[in-house]
């Protein structure tokens, strides 16, 4: 028997998505607390991530916008795994700082990397369930 009703009709739970924000956000938190320990969770480099995600997931919960949302999260991750992760470990001379190579140092971006993944991996999943 077929079901009457379409993958497009079927909303995920927002709750993964709220995990997956969480869990990106966390990783660059935690991130932060090993290289910059003089920063609290209300300094700007941890509490406006904290505020985009929120906005993020309000967004894909509360509007009909979910598919441009999805991809905003994709983006979102993306940039935290590719431009925080990966590339501001590697001492470019385009950068405004010569990052630190240490093996502490580049566990902490591993780390932060890894926790990019859920979020990266659920959005394309969304996408690819519409």
């Amino acid at each position: 028997m077929v079901s009457s009703i379409s993958t497009n009709s079927v909303r995920r739970s927002p709750v993964f998505m709220l995990i997956f924000l969480t869990i990106s956000w966390l990783g660059e938190y935690i991130h932060n607390l090993f290289e910059l320990p003089n920063l609290t969770v209300i300094s700007p480099e941890n509490c406006l991530p904290a505020i985009v995600s929120l906005a993020l997931f309000a967004a894909w919960w509360l509007t009909s916008f979910n598919r441009v949302v999805t991809l905003l999260n994709l983006a979102w991750g993306s940039l935290h795994l590719i431009g925080g992760a990966v590339l501001s470990v590697i001492p470019f001379p385009f950068l405004p700082f010569y990052p630190e190579q240490t093996l502490n140092h580049y566990a902490a971006h591993v780390g932060y990397g890894l926790a990019q993944l859920p979020l990266i991996i659920g959005a394309i999943r969304e996408l690819r369930t519409r």
